[in-house]
């Protein structure tokens, strides 16, 4: 792969999980969750339907470092 000078893609971020992120950021990974829900970029991996309907679905979020860093600009920006 060449360099072409324009830094890495989202792909080759580092990606943090709520747990994570909150930790970095002395926060609950909770309010990493809802902070990042509907934030373009962020991967959320959702299993298949669950076969018994009363199964609570887990979703995986990753967070990539370059959707960490506008979000915590735009929030910096705030207070």
């Amino acid at each position: 792969m060449a360099d072409d000078g324009v830094g890495p893609t989202v792909a080759q971020d580092q990606h943090y999980v709520p747990r994570e992120l909150a930790k970095l950021w002395h926060t609950s990974p909770n309010t990493i969750r809802r902070l990042f829900r509907d934030e373009p970029g962020v991967i959320l991996i959702e299993p298949p339907t669950p076969k018994k309907p009363r199964k609570r679905r887990l979703i995986q979020m990753r967070i990539p470092v370059s959707v960490a860093q506008r979000v915590h600009a735009k929030l910096s920006k705030v207070a």
